[in-house]
């Protein structure tokens, strides 16, 4: 049986396309490996082939897309312009789902069967992204990412969590407080550090028991907002790590008597379509994602065309979004005076 690029890539301990581009000259691979691959070829009697060739650089045009949890409501305005846009450029998609931020193994995204992977929930020490480099398997952050270097889509998070502190300084509001998204997350921490940013260059701080950490979802939001209002002061205004965090908060208010915003302001972040319904009426961080998704589209697709060329990150500024979420804070009315 004649030698594969899969064989001579085991002899030399490199990875199938990394043998490619060494027996194609190209300059991204170091002489050291280069001559590895070449004395594994020679030792194996390996001929490269157009069909080799074509399977070496993964031509299967399917593309693979790693989320979270599909009931978050967050993910399908991700998923709907991912799946147009590749359908568009002639690729299918695959959905690697997982439920607890731990995501596919490398095994399950690095089998040959994609030609490129989407990266949604990467938390930032995920060794994945690591791992998909060192098998040249081409890849893109959208909307987290990790401290690997590599291409990424993703939003001014922390531009845009600041615009949020800026406006609850400018409402009155002393006791601010926040449900903050995990800091294992880019996008958590990275709100977290624009929001108290904010609020210390206008001269506040964030007081340890009026901010909470919690996971990106509705159950966790809810639970939140129990928890300040029981504080001695609660606050009179809540920035939410994102909108589900903040519907979370919204739906524990109903339960607990609490008027929004008369007595409490809350403010969120993403802008999904659930925000602006007319009973939500969120005031949050409007990102646009839909062009986020394209971006991080249009990005792997030319990374899968040219594994070598420069890494970009797309950086997309939000906006607030006004609806009916917020209010200047009402000072207590000074009580009457009796007429004698």
């Amino acid at each position: 049986m004649a030698a594969t690029s899969k064989d001579v890539a085991r002899l030399a301990g490199v990875s199938q396309p990394t043998v490619s581009r060494a027996l194609r000259g190209h300059p991204s691979v170091a002489p050291e490996t280069r001559r590895r691959v070449e004395e594994a070829a020679r030792a194996l009697d390996y001929v490269a082939s157009e069909r080799g060739r074509v399977l070496s650089l993964r031509k299967t045009h399917r593309i693979g897309i790693v989320v979270s949890d599909l009931t978050n409501p967050f993910y399908p305005h991700l998923l709907a312009p991912l799946h147009d846009y590749f359908k568009q450029a002639g690729f299918r998609t695959v959905l690697f789902t997982e439920q607890d931020e731990d995501g596919p193994t490398i095994e399950e995204l690095a089998d040959g069967s994609l030609d490129g992977i989407v990266l949604t929930t990467s938390l930032v020490d995920s060794p994945l992204p690591a791992a998909l480099m060192h098998r040249d398997i081409p890849f893109v952050f959208l909307n987290r990412e990790s401290d690997a270097t590599a291409d990424s889509a993703v939003v001014d998070n922390v531009y845009g969590a600041a615009l949020v502190g800026d406006l609850l300084v400018e409402l009155g509001h002393h006791r601010i407080g926040a449900v903050f998204g995990p800091r294992a997350a880019s996008t958590g921490r990275d709100r977290e550090t624009g929001f108290r940013r904010s609020l210390s260059k206008h001269g506040r701080s964030l007081a340890d028991e009026l901010a909470v950490s919690v996971p990106f979802s509705f159950s966790h939001g809810r639970a939140a907002l129990g928890t300040l209002l029981a504080r001695s002061e609660p606050p009179t205004a809540l920035f939410c790590g994102n909108d589900v965090i903040a519907l979370g908060v919204l739906d524990g208010a109903v339960e607990l008597g609490v008027r929004i915003p008369e007595d409490l302001t809350v403010v969120g972040f993403d802008d999904i379509t659930i925000a602006s319904w007319a009973h939500i009426g969120l005031t949050t961080v409007h990102c646009d994602l839909d062009r986020l998704a394209r971006t991080a589209g249009d990005l792997l697709l030319k990374r899968i065309a040219d594994p070598d060329r420069e890494h970009v990150r797309s950086i997309q500024r939000p906006h607030l979004v006004l609806r009916r979420s917020h209010a200047r804070l009402q000072l207590p009315s000074s009580p009457s005076k009796k007429e004698h």
